[in-house]
Formats: C-alpha cells, sequence, structure tokens
C-alpha cells in the first residue's frame, strides 16, 4: 500500500486530537503529503446566488477570515506533526461538501477525522459533517470515537485488522485491508454475518456454508489469507464482539459503490462505526 495524500479536517476541537495524532502517524510511515484543511462554515450568498445582487462584492473579510485561519494551522499540533509534509489550506463555505470536492480534486487517498460524538451520546450519535463526507467522498475514510483519545505511538501495534464484508460489495474494503495489513505484517480476520433463524434449519446451515465459499473464492482472487468467521446474528453484534474477542487495532468496512435508497453507507456501518473499539475505515 502506498499512501501519498492523507487529508485531515481540521476545527480546532479536542475531539480532534487523536485524529491529527493518528494523521501524522500515518503521514510518517508513508512518506505521505499531510493536509491540514479548515473550512470556516460561513455561507456567503452573495457568491452562490450572484444575480440577485448588483455592484462590487466585497470579499475582503473572507481572505482576512483565511489568513488569520492559516495562522492558527501553522500552530496546530506542531509536536505530533513534526517529520510529516505539511500542507495547511484555508477555505470559507459548507463544511461537509469542501471537504469532499477537495478531496476528490485533491486526488486524496485517505481522510483521517473523528466521529465527534461527546459524552454519553458518543453511542448515539455521528457529526453531521463526518456523516455527509462518510456519505459523499468516494476516498476511504478513516474514523471513529476512538480518535478523540490520544493514539500515539500506535503504530507499534497494529497487530491485527478486521475486515467486516457484505458479499455485495466486498472486495473493495478486502483489497483496502490486504494491503494495509501487509504494509504492518498484521493478521487479517473477515468477518461476515448471516442471519440467525429463530428454528436451526438447513437453510441456515447452508447460507453459512454458501458464504464462507463466497469468501474462499474472493480470498483466492485476491491473493489474500487470513482467518475467516461466518457467525449468525445481528451484523453491528457481531462484528463489534468479533473485533473485541480478536483485540482488533483497526476495523475495514466497505461503502455502497452507488447511491442506493439507505445511501452509499448503510446504517449497519454507521453504528459499527459509533461502536467498534478501534478506528474504523470505510472503503
Amino acid at each position: 500500500m502506498k499512501l501519498t495524500r492523507i487529508l485531515l479536517p481540521v476545527d480546532f476541537s479536542e475531539q480532534g486530537d487523536g485524529a491529527a495524532q493518528q494523521a501524522g502517524e500515518l503521514a510518517r510511515h508513508f512518506d505521505a503529503e499531510l493536509i491540514l484543511l479548515h473550512v470556516n462554515p460561513i455561507m456567503v450568498p452573495a457568491l452562490t446566488s450572484s444575480r440577485e445582487f448588483s455592484g462590487p462584492i466585497d470579499t475582503g473579510w473572507i481572505t482576512a477570515l483565511e489568513a488569520q485561519t492559516r495562522r492558527d494551522l501553522d500552530r496546530y499540533h506542531q509536536a505530533d506533526l513534526t517529520g510529516a509534509r505539511v500542507v495547511k489550506i484555508a477555505l470559507t463555505g459548507d463544511p461537509a461538501g469542501s471537504i469532499v470536492e477537495f478531496a476528490h480534486r485533491g486526488k486524496t487517498d485517505l481522510i483521517v477525522m473523528p466521529t465527534h460524538g461527546y459524552g454519553p451520546f458518543r453511542k448515539l450519535l455521528l457529526g453531521s459533517v463526518v456523516a455527509k463526507v462518510l456519505h459523499d467522498a468516494d476516498v476511504p475514510v478513516w474514523t471513529g470515537a476512538h480518535l478523540q483519545r490520544s493514539s500515539r505511538s500506535m503504530w507499534r501495534r497494529i497487530n491485527r485488522v478486521l475486515c467486516a464484508i457484505d458479499l455485495r460489495s466486498a472486495e473493495a474494503p478486502l483489497l483496502w485491508a490486504r494491503d494495509f495489513a501487509s504494509e504492518f505484517k498484521a493478521e487479517i480476520v473477515i468477518v461476515h454475518a448471516v442471519d440467525e433463524l429463530e428454528e436451526p434449519t438447513d437453510l441456515a446451515a447452508s447460507s453459512a456454508s454458501q458464504a464462507r465459499k463466497q469468501i474462499r473464492c474472493l480470498q483466492g482472487k485476491l491473493s489474500m489469507a487470513g482467518e475467516v468467521l461466518i457467525e449468525k446474528g445481528d451484523a453491528v453484534q457481531v462484528v463489534v464482539a468479533a473485533a473485541n474477542r480478536r483485540n482488533a487495532d483497526l476495523v475495514v468496512i466497505g461503502r455502497s459503490p452507488q447511491d442506493t435508497a439507505l445511501g452509499r453507507l448503510r446504517p449497519n456501518a454507521y453504528s459499527i462505526i459509533r461502536n467498534a473499539p478501534s478506528p474504523v475505515v470505510s472503503v
């Protein structure tokens, strides 16, 4: 795996401290360019609906605001980002839309950002910005409630990567998990949940057996090893329990390759991100 450009959206909150530390570790390990991006969340109607206005538009205050933001970024987590090739960008507009647009235009390989859940509500909420980024970005997003805590020296203990797959769109997360685990010489655990019927039947056993065969075929196609767990029950509970049981240092999940009625990131994915014991990468 080669990460060349990592995007770290910055809002200067304490919840972003762990994300800054992990992004710095990633950037140093891969010798990647680390882009600190802060978007001043101010909508400017004159710039988006210019036909309704006449005469010159004074945007000098935007220039001054972005200049101040760049000065703040110069001081942001200097110790954690020492040794990384850091670029600082200040924009003004819709935060989520600006992050996604910048990531796509700049050919970013990874976005790192926290969930921004707070206190006892951490397991109930994802911040609106990260939720929109997860839904709209074509770029892998590294997130999780644990990014709100210090993660210094995390890369000395990447021993196990758990990849949770839906067989309808399994190749992308499997490839990403394979390449990332290979980079750190970590083990891979592949987990898939099948429906648990009220009464044990031959159909349930057949479903699990068929899923295992499909996963083995995918492993052969992608030239990847790894333990395979096929477990019955709720997908979120199965994945989170497996991550806890196997002491996963990272969980990799997939997104739908296109918009569906439920969005590109399925509801199960949000719950996994909120409850996983480690950071989660949605691919």
